[in-house]
């Protein structure tokens, strides 16, 4: 099966107060091990949303085996980055060899792991298929659901109907396939304020 990702990194951090994609933890930037751990892991095609500070996120990070994504509607919120990215795989992929899955994550999650990837990975391969059914793969953390999580192709259509910041979690309070869990420790923080920076540090 071809699971493609999706890396959402397009928002302003206006919050924060600077680029949340270019915070330097462990001397690697946010948005470059996010990357490097997807990449390591998924075996499709990586696509990274940019919208704000993209111009800085480029000149920062190597891109050169990663598919960059320019998503002009950024601020109208982060529904339009999870659409120009799953747009780009579906104009791309190829015919005899569709996408059967689309791995969806942000690149603020410092406990993110290369092992808690191919975890998500494990289980929505040995689960799916053409003679099984849809599932979505999930991160559980404190107490919730979310991403990194990979979505079926049945669920394309509903990810492109999302509007304004309306998340792709939103598709897992009321899913329409069953749901597989796998723990992710520390999956809660994730950098907005200048708090989790100081945590992170």
């Amino acid at each position: 099966m071809s699971i493609a990702a999706i890396i959402l990194a397009a928002g302003a951090s206006r919050r924060l107060g600077q680029p949340k994609q270019l915070v330097i933890h462990h001397g690697e930037t946010l948005l470059a091990r996010t990357l490097r751990i997807t990449q390591s892991t998924i075996g499709g095609p990586v696509v990274v949303v940019l919208g704000a500070s993209a111009g800085q996120i480029r000149s920062a990070i190597d891109f050169s085996n990663a598919q960059i994504v320019d998503n002009p509607h950024w601020e109208q919120g982060i529904a339009s980055s999870i659409q120009a990215g799953l747009n780009f795989i579906e104009e791309n992929e190829s015919a005899a060899a569709p996408t059967e899955g689309v791995l969806i994550l942000t690149c603020d999650q410092p406990h993110l792991t290369e092992e808690h990837l191919a975890n998500l990975l494990k289980e929505f391969l040995m689960q799916s298929g053409p003679q099984q059914e849809s599932i979505i793969a999930v991160s559980a953390y404190a107490g919730v659901v979310g991403t990194p999580a990979i979505f079926p192709r049945s669920l394309f259509a509903n990810l492109n109907a999302l509007v304004g910041d309306e998340g792709a979690r939103s598709l897992l309070r009321n899913p329409t396939c069953r749901i597989i869990q796998i723990e992710l420790p520390g999956g809660e923080l994730d950098i907005d304020l200048q708090d989790d920076l100081q945590h992170l540090e």
